[in-house]
């Protein structure tokens, strides 16, 4: 692979992960409804799903996943009530949650394997997987798929670096909230909201 090859996509993979989207938005309700350590956690969760999707765009599954409009709409969906059930539990929650130390242990495990289940049933991800990673394949004595693997990986850890930078951040968001009573009593109204919203825009978007 050439260097400039490689920099310009750092570069286009940069700009595409702090793209406004379902993963970064799900990393940052984490950490803003509890700390950054539940946004890092499911960053974790969420990069290693895209090593199943880095994966499938490498060996062409992908491909059959965009190919077929009952398979690409089927995980799509799932994904969008994964969400919708995510925000539902939100609601349930107890309205002072992490205020004056009243929060339970944070299972971070439970978040790393959502981080995991929101990335594989978002099919739009090994779709633009497949779409981006050829573009910059280089004419070398390296074969594709191999050349595809180490951009995906490359992509994989720019992506945790940013959401990690993204969970600290929120958490000081969070820390400014709450300062304020009345947003504090309604964390789990705001969280359940987000949800709600990302589940809309996964389940709304097209191919």
């Amino acid at each position: 692979m050439e260097v400039t090859s490689v920099l310009a996509f750092l570069g286009v993979a940069v700009i595409l992960t702090l793209m406004p989207g379902p993963d970064n938005l799900f990393v940052m309700v984490q950490s803003m409804s509890q700390d950054r350590k539940a946004g890092i956690a499911t960053s974790f969760g969420l990069c290693t799903g895209l090593i199943v999707h880095i994966t499938a765009a490498t060996v062409g599954l992908s491909a059959v996943v965009y190919q077929s409009a009952f398979v690409f709409a089927l995980v799509k969906y799932a994904g969008a009530l994964y969400l919708l059930f995510l925000a539902w539990q939100s609601f349930r929650e107890k309205a002072d949650v992490g205020i004056e130390g009243t929060q339970q242990p944070r299972q971070y495990k439970a978040l790393y394997q959502k981080g995991i289940v929101m990335n594989l049933l978002n099919p739009k991800v090994s779709v633009f997987f497949l779409a981006l990673l050829p573009q910059f394949v280089t004419p070398s004595g390296m074969a594709v798929s191999l050349q595809m693997l180490l951009l995906g990986m490359l992509f994989l850890g720019q992506a945790l670096v940013i959401f990690t930078l993204i969970s600290v951040f929120s958490e000081k968001v969070r820390v400014l909230f709450l300062r304020h009573p009345w947003i504090a009593q309604k964390m789990n109204v705001l969280k359940g909201s987000m949800f709600i919203i990302i589940g809309l825009q996964m389940a709304l978007r097209q191919k």
